[in-house]
């Protein structure tokens, strides 16, 4: 099989076929989830091959949200909260105050930030957090 042919330290082989990724793109949501279910496909392959290259690499991301974007941010996995808000910005490092955190399932289970803080998922976190994959992020920061 490939996967043994190409089964070097420090890599991935990812499968796929580039017909049927184009026709899943061309598809409404449900549709396209409807077609990878009657395939039994649990992911596109543009998922698997940006997951196998963040985990190859250490890496992880961590998400900031405003009223108009939201934004991931790509750090390396045991990154403190300081660390990940200078990949935003030096000053966010530098001035570094707290992050207010909450887990990605959190948010999308609540629907928004406020609804979050009013039940208790929104958490304080200081200097010494570890940010996790998925966490979204607010950094609050002194000039």
């Amino acid at each position: 099989s490939v996967r043994s042919a190409y089964s070097y330290p420090m890599t991935a082989v990812a499968s796929l076929c580039a017909k049927l990724e184009m026709e899943l793109a061309q598809l409404d949501g449900e549709d396209a989830a409807t077609f990878m279910a009657d395939l039994g496909l649990v992911e596109l392959a543009a998922g698997s091959v940006i997951r196998q290259s963040y985990d190859l690499t250490g890496l992880i991301s961590f998400l900031t949200a405003g009223e108009d974007e939201v934004r991931a941010w790509p750090i390396v996995r045991g990154e403190k909260a300081p660390g990940a808000a200078g990949v935003i910005h030096s000053d966010l490092e530098k001035g570094f105050i707290r992050a207010e955190v909450v887990a990605y399932d959190d948010l999308i289970s609540t629907g928004s930030m406020a609804e979050a803080r009013k039940r208790g998922m929104l958490r304080q976190e200081g200097r010494n957090y570890t940010v996790l994959d998925g966490d979204i992020l607010n950094i609050l920061f002194s000039r």
